[in-house]
């Protein structure tokens, strides 16, 4: 809990990375970061290509419903002779997925083409049946034109016989299409044409789409070669599937049979293709987890590549970055490692730089305070040295929220989901799970057991189980007191719909309830007006002891940084002005709770009036709490609007001072300067006061930036 309580001692660490070693040492380092700069455009392009790939072939696989194997360890960054293996592995693959899929769709186009033109051969068969029933009526009914009607209508020798010229245009409509495509063609062709159409048994895929549909199968008979350019050009812009329709029963036997053969040689090609696109596709999937570990962390070597800056040789590599003083061992190990695996013959080495920079602000946290650390960090990350609340809010976070959420059964239930996801916290499923709902909660595991665990405590403080009172250790108030006191009567009991029981009556209450609320105040008329007065004083205490703490805090953060004035012209004025309102506030509180007892509580007065009155500055026309009290609270009230100047104008007329003429600026002009400068009033002036001179206090021989946030 140390390293909790302030940030990780933090120095300025200067690398020298050969260009040769400088991928691999920092392989070592594992870095990450998102600023890009334009010096390994080449190799940054690369890695997003390779990443590009991965998410084709990711795509892929989980199209073809294939588990994606995750290993528990991430894998390191490959060596930079390695980076070309895998980019050609990927391209390779890429390329045969891509050609094999092509080929798989055309089959699958080709399959479906063949599907439709023999169901449309199937219901079109219907129309001839139809007909020829039809030319058997005819026959039977007018036997002068036996020799014309004993044939087929939809045999072209037929018609030419007639003197007609009739053409077929045959194919498939979408369903949704149909009864705009029939009007189109009434009022295109002007009745010179015959429409029939049926709907297929069974539905087929849409090619646009790839969803199931049903279609019309539609066969257009038509008089005049301008009739059928329309009825082709309606065809094509309603998207029609047309196919050749045969002129005789033995060519469309023929067609059929020759679609049949065609359907059954793709089926067998289409299932080997099948196949070995899942066969190429398992093999990629063994590696693909590895594969895009190791193009991230690349992609991540080559970003951090892009902030280090060559020397005048462009043989070395040189960056500047802040490194925790623990660290230091391991980063020049990291150094020695990536040299050796380059096989550079001069190693890399880093470099401390002294600096009065303030360092960026380095908390560690394990799986238990991140949580807590992260609720902190919402609020604003503290700057480099200051007090990091995140260890007391452990405690205090958890607990005001069980004040707020008091209930024994619903903080039982939140104490069990907590605990379950802590006992399988190690799952796959809930590491790497992309729900941000279920994500936020996963991470906040800890801190919502907690919760839930000082919401049981609270809940069972205020008796309060799912909106219910428990009686465990039985109620402490006595009802059948009442009435052996000669206190109540049955005509009582008639006459009044409420009955208040007087605990100054013996034997009415036998003592307080052994742990919380006691249970009969669930049935009480004023069970709200006493329990929210219960609740409010103690939210009261836990408010202002809760600000104090935080107030007390600041000191440590003042005699860090050496800053003393703060204490007299910040921490004293403020804990003076909590400490005469509010803490007077639950000083009242106690006292009341104290001094009074059942006996004299009718003549208890208001502590609200009480300190409406301090603010007034009146006494003497209402009861007081005890002697002294007004002349106490006027003091109180006077101290606090002392401090409020103080608090206003101390600290900038101090700093004033000091810029003006004060000893420290005297001694700053005879050649010394100030040891720390972090806040942003010394800063301004100090900064004013270089202009003004004409040089900087900063220009000592060491690479310093005047910048503060």
């Amino acid at each position: 809990m140390g390293s909790l309580f302030r940030s990780e001692p933090m120095c300025l660490a200067q690398l020298f990375l050969q260009s040769g070693s400088a991928y691999e040492c920092l392989s070592e380092l594992n870095p990450n970061t998102s600023v890009f700069q334009r010096k390994f455009v080449n190799e940054v392009k690369k890695c997003e290509e390779m990443e590009r790939i991965l998410g084709y072939l990711v795509q892929e696989i989980k199209k073809a419903d294939i588990p994606l194997p995750e290993g528990d360890v991430a894998p390191p960054a490959p060596l930079l002779k390695h980076t070309l293996e895998i980019q050609e592995q990927l391209q390779k693959l890429e390329t045969e997925l891509r050609e094999v899929t092509t080929n798989k769709e055309k089959l699958r186009r080709n399959l479906l083409e063949l599907t439709e033109y023999t169901c449309m051969l199937e219901v079109t068969q219907r129309f001839v049946r139809r007909t020829t029933e039809y030319e058997s009526s005819l026959h039977a009914n007018y036997e002068e034109c036996a020799s014309v009607e004993s044939e087929h209508l939809m045999d072209y020798n037929c018609m030419y016989r007639l003197g007609a010229k009739l053409g077929f245009i045959s194919g498939l409509v979408h369903m949704a299409k149909l009864d705009a495509f029939e009007k189109m063609l009434w009022r295109a062709c002007k009745g010179l044409h015959i429409l029939t159409y049926a709907e297929l048994d069974e539905s087929l895929e849409d090619p646009d789409t790839g969803e199931a549909t049903k279609w019309f199968v539609f066969l257009v008979s038509y008089w005049g070669e301008k009739i059928g350019q329309k009825v082709k050009k309606i065809c094509d812009c309603y998207h029609c599937h047309v196919y050749p329709y045969p002129n005789t029963q033995e060519e469309r036997q023929a067609v059929v049979d020759g679609l049949n053969v065609r359907i059954q040689d793709l089926h067998v090609v289409l299932h080997k293709t099948e196949d070995y696109l899942r066969q190429v596709l398992c093999k990629a999937s063994e590696s693909v987890y590895t594969w895009v570990i190791q193009v991230k962390k690349m992609k991540a070597i080559y970003h951090v590549l892009n902030l280090c800056s060559f020397d005048v040789t462009n043989k070395c590599l040189i960056a500047e970055a802040w490194c925790p003083v623990a660290d230091l061992q391991n980063l020049r190990l990291a150094l020695e490692e990536g040299s050796r695996k380059s096989g550079a013959t001069i190693s890399s080495f880093m470099n401390t730089i002294p600096t009065t920079q303030p360092p960026p602000t380095l908390i560690r946290t394990n799986k238990f305070t991140s949580g807590f650390q992260n609720i902190v960090d919402a609020y604003g990350v503290g700057n480099y040295g200051e007090v990091n609340p995140a260890l007391y809010t452990i405690i205090t976070f958890p607990f005001l929220f069980a004040v707020m959420f008091g209930d024994f059964g619903h903080g039982l239930l939140i104490f069990i989901f907590a605990l379950l996801t802590i006992l399988y916290e190690n799952h796959p499923r809930l590491q790497r799970t992309q729900d941000e709902i279920m994500k936020m909660l996963f991470e906040g595991r800890y801190v919502i057991l907690l919760m839930g665990l000082f919401s049981v405590y609270t809940g069972l403080i205020y008796n309060d189980c799912f909106s219910k009172s428990l009686n465990i250790f039985g109620s402490g108030w006595n009802v059948s007191a009442m009435f052996e006191q000669k206190a109540w009567s049955l005509e009582d009991l008639k006459s009044n719909q409420f009955l208040s029981l007087d605990p100054n009556v013996t034997g009415v209450n036998n003592g307080v309830y052994p742990f919380g609320i006691d249970p009969i105040w669930n049935l009480a008329s004023n069970r709200l007006s006493f329990l929210n007065s219960f609740k409010m004083k103690m939210s009261v205490i836990f408010g202002v002891t809760h600000m104090t703490f935080g107030v007390v805090l600041g000191v440590f953060n003042h005699l860090h940084f050496k800053k003393k004035y703060n204490i007299y012209l910040v921490f004293l004025p403020e804990l003076l002005f909590m400490i005469c309102i509010f803490g007077y506030l639950v000083f009242m509180i106690f006292f009341k709770w104290l001094a009074y007892s059942a006996e004299d509580s009718t003549s208890a007065p208001s502590i609200l009036i009480e300190f409406i009155n301090m603010f007034l500055y009146l006494g003497g026309e209402t009861e007081l709490l005890y002697t002294g009290q007004v002349a106490l609270q006027r003091f109180l009230l006077s101290i606090a609007f002392l401090s409020v100047p103080v608090l206003l104008f101390g600290k900038p007329l101090y700093l004033y001072w000091l810029h003006s003429g004060g000893r420290g600026i005297r001694m700053y002009r005879s050649g010394y300067k100030l040891v720390r400068k972090e806040s942003e009033e010394e800063l301004s002036l100090l900064r004013s006061h270089d202009v003004e001179e004409g040089s900087s206090h900063l220009d000592n021989g060491h690479r310093e930036e005047d910048v503060e946030e």
